[in-house]
């Protein structure tokens, strides 16, 4: 068996905030979206380089407070261009682990985290 890329589905509660935290501020992309009809919830692709989310405004679809891991070089640079933008809820900071990875955790508004993690060395 070989086993492909996973592709976390985060629950969001509103369609403006998500796009302003995982678009404007994080520097996401919109693939696609998805609605049955106009007043239903909202279902959508985003991405960032190889890494792909799913945000879901369905009900059944996950449960808020997550967290996803999103391997990445160049946590420290990403962090001073997400740090001089205008975004007031969130200023990230990088955090050396005792294993020796640098991380960057940030919280979505709606309590899924966020965490872009540079290996180390070793």
């Amino acid at each position: 068996m070989n086993l492909g890329k996973v592709t976390p589905i985060l629950r969001i509660f509103d369609e403006a905030k998500a796009l302003e935290f995982y678009v404007d501020f994080l520097g996401f992309k919109v693939d696609w979206q998805h609605r049955f009809e106009a007043n239903f919830p909202l279902y959508l692709q985003v991405s960032l380089g190889e890494c792909v989310l799913h945000l879901s405004e369905h009900h059944g679809d996950a449960s808020p407070g997550a967290a996803v891991r999103i391997q990445a070089q160049g946590v420290d640079a990403y962090q001073q261009q997400l740090l001089g933008k205008d975004y007031r809820y969130a200023k990230p900071g990088v955090e050396e682990t005792p294993w020796g990875s640098r991380e960057m955790s940030i919280k979505d508004p709606f309590g899924n985290r966020v965490v872009f993690v540079e290996e180390g060395e070793g």
